[in-house]
C-alpha cells in the first residue's frame, strides 16, 4: 500500500457525493474485545475487526505478554486463546505509543499477575495523556508504579477484590479498564466511581461487552466504527448528493455511543437558516470535531458544548480545533468547555496542522472537499495525513475513490 505524503491537498468534489462506503471495525469495540478475549478460557475469532495502528499496538502488546494471537487481515479476523486470567510473562516492556485504550487497559490487565513487572511507556503525547488516577486504583489492589505518569514500571500483585475506588472524569477508559478485570478477582471487586465518569457511553460499552463474553463466544462480530461514520455522514452536507454506509447501526441498536451522531445531522438538516444551532457532545465526543470543521459551511452560528474532557485526549482538541477554525478565517469563541464558531468566508491556501490526531485530518479532510473556488482546485492541505491510520488507514484512499465515483454519475 502507497503511504501517504507528509502534505495532502484535498481535492474538491465537483459533483455531488454519491457511492458506499465500507467501515472499518470499531478501535473501541475491536481493543475491549481483545483484552476480554485474552481473559476468556477459549479459543475467540474476532469478525470485522479493526486493523489500525491502535489494534497492531493492542496485539502486540497481548503477544509480547505470552498470548497466542493470530490475524488474518484480508479476512479481518483476529483469534486469541484466552487464559482464563493468566499472564503468561512474567516481565515485559511494554509500548502503547499514542493508544489509549491499549495504555488504560492494558495496565490493568497485567495486574492479574501476582509477582508482575511490567515498563510501560508511550510516545511524547502519551506521556502528557492521564493515567494516575489508574494506578492509584491498581495501588490499592497491591499495585506499585514507579511514576504517576508515561513511562512507568509497574510491578503487580494480583487483584485482591473489594472496593476500588477511581477518579475517570478526565477518561473513562480508565474506569473501563478495571470493569474489565473485575471478574477474574478472586474475590468481589467493586468498582467505586468518584465523581463523574469522562465519556458514560463507552463505560456502558465496555458493561455491555463484559456480559457478551461471559458466555465465552467463540465468534464475536465487531460492529462498524460509528465514529468513522461520522466523517461520510457529514460529507453530503459539504458536496450534496448521499453516501451509503452499509453495516452501520442506528444509534441504540448497537454498543457505540458515537451513533448519536446520525441525529446531529438531522438538527443540521431541519434548524431554520442563520439561527443558533447549539449542540451537547459530552455522550459522543469522539464526533464534535466533525461538526465543528465543517461549521463554516454552515447557514448559522454553531455552538458544540460538553468537549472539556477532550483536553486530555490525544491533543487539547478544543484548543486545536479552535485554532484551526481561525487560521480558516472563522469567528471563534472559546471557553474551558465550548467553542462557538460565527462562519466567516474562507481563507484559501491553509495547511492544517493535525498534531498526529487523527481526527483532525479526517475532520478537515471532509471539509477540504467543499468546491470553495467553483473549479475543483484544491484549497486546503491536510498535514501528516497518515495520522489517520490510528483509526482508519484507508481514509482519504476511500475518499478519493468516492470522489471518482461521483465524477462517473
Amino acid at each position: 500500500m502507497t503511504p501517504y505524503p507528509p502534505t495532502l491537498p484535498i481535492q474538491p468534489f465537483t459533483r455531488p457525493a454519491r457511492g458506499t462506503v465500507t467501515l472499518p471495525g470499531s478501535k473501541s469495540i475491536t481493543n475491549r474485545a481483545l483484552i476480554l478475549a485474552a481473559l476468556g478460557r477459549k479459543t475467540i475469532t474476532l469478525r470485522g475487526a479493526l486493523f489500525s495502528r491502535d489494534s497492531r499496538i493492542m496485539v502486540a502488546a497481548l503477544q509480547t505478554l505470552g498470548f497466542a494471537v493470530q490475524t488474518d487481515e484480508t479476512a479481518l479476523t483476529i483469534t486469541v486463546t484466552g487464559r482464563g486470567g493468566e499472564i503468561p510473562v512474567r516481565e515485559a516492556k511494554i509500548e502503547v505509543g499514542n493508544a489509549g485504550t491499549a495504555a488504560r487497559f492494558l495496565t490493568a490487565f497485567v495486574c492479574l499477575r501476582p509477582d508482575g513487572v511490567y515498563h510501560f511507556d508511550g510516545d511524547e503525547a502519551m506521556r502528557r495523556r492521564p493515567i494516575n488516577a489508574l494506578l492509584e486504583a491498581l495501588q490499592s489492589q497491591g499495585a506499585t508504579a514507579s511514576s504517576p505518569s508515561f513511562p512507568f514500571t509497574l510491578k503487580t500483585a494480583g487483584l485482591r477484590g473489594g472496593l476500588v475506588e477511581i477518579d475517570a472524569s478526565e477518561s473513562s477508559q480508565m474506569l473501563s479498564a478495571l470493569l474489565m478485570v473485575a471478574p477474574l478477582a478472586p474475590q468481589p471487586l467493586t468498582v467505586k466511581l468518584k465523581g463523574e465518569a469522562g465519556s458514560k457511553p463507552f463505560v456502558r460499552m465496555t458493561e455491555a461487552m463484559v456480559k457478551q463474553f461471559t458466555a465465552q463466544p467463540t465468534d464475536y462480530a465487531i460492529e462498524a466504527d460509528a465514529s468513522a461514520a461520522s466523517y461520510y455522514l457529514a460529507l453530503p452536507l459539504v458536496t450534496g448528493g448521499t453516501v451509503t454506509l452499509p453495516g452501520l447501526r442506528a444509534a441504540g441498536e448497537g454498543l457505540q455511543g458515537d451513533s448519536a451522531f446520525a441525529d446531529v445531522i438531522v438538527r443540521v438538516k431541519q434548524r431554520p437558516p442563520g439561527t443558533l444551532l447549539d449542540l451537547n457532545f459530552r455522550e459522543f465526543s469522539d464526533t464534535f470535531l466533525t461538526l465543528a470543521a465543517i461549521a463554516p459551511l454552515l447557514s448559522g452560528p454553531t455552538r458544540i458544548t460538553g468537549i472539556a474532557h477532550t483536553r486530555k485526549q490525544e491533543t487539547d482538541r478544543v484548543a486545536g480545533m479552535a485554532r484551526e477554525l481561525i487560521k480558516l478565517g472563522q469567528d471563534v469563541v472559546e471557553t474551558e468547555d465550548s467553542l462557538t464558531i460565527t462562519p466567516r468566508p474562507l481563507k484559501s491556501g491553509v495547511e492544517i496542522e493535525t498534531y498526529h490526531d487523527h481526527r483532525f485530518a479526517m475532520s478537515f479532510g471532509i471539509l477540504g472537499c467543499h468546491d470553495l473556488h467553483g473549479d475543483g482546485r484544491p484549497w486546503l492541505t491536510i498535514k501528516d495525513p497518515a495520522c489517520c491510520s490510528k483509526t482508519f488507514p484507508d481514509f482519504f484512499r476511500l475518499l478519493a475513490s468516492l470522489r471518482e465515483k461521483s465524477l462517473e454519475s
